[in-house]
């Protein structure tokens, strides 16, 4: 079975949409978007629809989205993401449910795919805030070997709606071409993957990749759309 994934509590108010087409979302910490009323929201609305729960820490930059590396110390990432973890997991704890997974958001995710020193920063702050959690990575990445010595329970991740380079980054999100938004063109991604463990690339390279769980963004302009087209495919088969 395909677990599809969305970023959600960034301030769209469309959980209430997408949250029937998913089968795990990741949460908003605060530190990019959202607030504690909106997390609160998005994990009553994720129980109620029997969705797996993730937090998404990110850098603190509410300015850039979480979009841009910031430049601060290690110390200060790890007590900013202590910070976000803490707090996901006091509200979740209200509502009792269970937290399935970490996914860190933008600039960190793809930071900590290739700078092994910062995903040893965010393997330390999620084994200080929990005992036992899954982590979506994306395949052959610094943060994968660094979670998988640290004794931390991964999952591999791709991305459905975005195009990937030769190395397996994602194409920068300042090209026209880094999104895909033909909900075809989508699903046909998403079976290469899941059926093949391949990806072509922007230049036309195939390059083996694993994944379990793919992201469609709730930013992207038609993710419901490309959602509802995907759990058709899900479902048929």
């Amino acid at each position: 079975m395909i677990d599809i994934n969305c970023d959600l509590g960034e301030g769209l108010h469309n959980e209430h949409i997408i949250m029937p087409l998913i089968s795990s979302c990741n949460i908003s910490c605060g530190a990019h978007a959202g607030s504690i009323e909106i997390i609160d929201n998005v994990i009553q609305l994720a129980i109620q629809h029997n969705v797996k729960i993730g937090a998404h820490p990110s850098f603190p930059d509410r300015e850039n989205f979480g979009r841009k590396v910031l430049n601060i110390s290690n110390s200060e990432l790890q007590k900013s993401l202590e910070d976000q973890l803490t707090v996901f997991k006091e509200r979740a704890l209200l509502q009792d449910a269970t937290i399935h997974h970490v996914k860190p958001h933008g600039a960190l995710y793809n930071l900590i795919a290739v700078n092994r020193e910062k995903a040893s920063v965010v393997i330390a702050a999620i084994q200080h805030v929990f005992e036992a959690v899954k982590l979506y990575v994306p395949y052959q990445s610094r943060i994968e070997e660094v979670a998988i010595q640290s004794g931390v329970e991964i999952i591999y991740e791709a991305f459905a709606d975005r195009t990937y380079n030769e190395d397996l980054s994602l194409v920068s999100r300042t090209l026209s071409n880094a999104l895909i938004e033909d909900k075809h063109e989508v699903l046909k991604q998403v079976q290469k993957i899941s059926e093949k463990q391949l990806v072509t690339t922007l230049n036309f390279y195939e390059k083996e990749i694993k994944a379990s769980t793919f992201c469609v963004h709730g930013d992207t302009k038609k993710a419901i759309e490309i959602l509802q087209y995907l759990q058709e495919y899900i479902h048929t088969k």
